[in-house]
């Protein structure tokens, strides 16, 4: 039995929701999509390193703190939503190890020892690992962007997914604030349904090329005018290059108006079996 672990891409839907979903309502698929992964894994990753769109910089920086703080980026939720914790231990361990694999690949690493857990990573872990039993540690971007950057770091980081570490991009597959009502159903429509072709459907040779080029699918850019919450799926993608995505995810009316979805890519460590 391999115990590689598969990569992953999710929509981790907005702000602080799983702690108000009273508020939120419509959110049933998306937690049972997230409740699944460590079912669909079988085992406990030995740390979890989340590639999020709510956290960028000059240079790829990674997270090493041993017991991260919080960072609330978002605004206009209840008050006590400020106060949420998620006492997940860090992984400096793993943050070394990311900064090895980087450098040896010939791309420039830094670290943070004060940066906390973003939304886009307690908010979808917090589902799936509720007893935040689990380490974890982020993994910027880079500011610009650069899909074939990111790409290539997914690639340099692979050899971690051999030594239990499950690495996870956090975004969305629909990002525009701006037009978030039913105004979006096409865009949206159409940029899924073209992921979707090139993440599952269509040949895997071509699928890096054309996720270079996402800018010029249909839908793309009224999909995403800042790509932020699109390029963790570039790292998810490097990292699993040649192998199957599947999707795990899909909401053609997530919250009565946009397309939804999230993907694996290759084989859960048990499918051998």
């Amino acid at each position: 039995m391999s115990m590689r672990l598969p990569t992953y891409f999710v929509s981790h839907g907005g702000g602080p929701w799983p702690w108000i979903k009273g508020l939120m309502p419509g959110m049933d698929k998306l937690e049972a999509s997230l409740q699944a992964i460590p079912v669909a894994l079988g085992l406990t990753p030995r740390a979890v390193l989340v590639v999020s769109g709510h956290w960028e910089e000059p240079e790829f920086t990674v997270q090493t703190a041993e017991h991260p703080p919080m960072v609330y980026d978002y605004s206009g939720f209840p008050e006590f939503t400020y106060r949420i914790r998620y006492p997940a231990p860090g992984a400096p361990d793993v943050a070394a190890r990311v900064g090895q694999l980087l450098e040896d690949a010939g791309i420039t690493i830094r670290y943070d020892g004060r940066r906390g857990y973003d939304h886009g990573m307690f908010a979808p872990l917090y589902v799936a690992y509720p007893e935040a039993d689990v380490p974890m540690l982020q993994l910027s971007l880079k500011r610009g962007y650069d899909p074939a950057a990111h790409l290539a770091v997914g690639r340099a980081l692979a050899p971690l997914r051999d030594e239990g570490v499950l690495i996870l991009g956090s975004g969305f597959t629909y990002h525009n604030l701006r037009n978030f009502g039913p105004g979006a159903g096409p865009a949206s429509t159409a940029f899924g349904d073209w992921l979707n072709t090139t993440l599952v459907e269509g040949p895997i040779a071509e699928r890096t090329e054309r996720l270079v080029h996402w800018a010029e699918a249909p839908g793309a850019r009224a999909s995403h005018p800042s790509e932020d919450h699109l390029v963790p799926l570039m790292v998810a993608v490097g990292a699993a290059e040649d192998e199957p995505g599947v999707r795990v995810y899909h909401e053609p009316d997530f919250m009565g108006a946009v397309d939804s979805a999230s993907f694996r890519f290759g084989d859960t460590p048990d499918a051998g079996r």
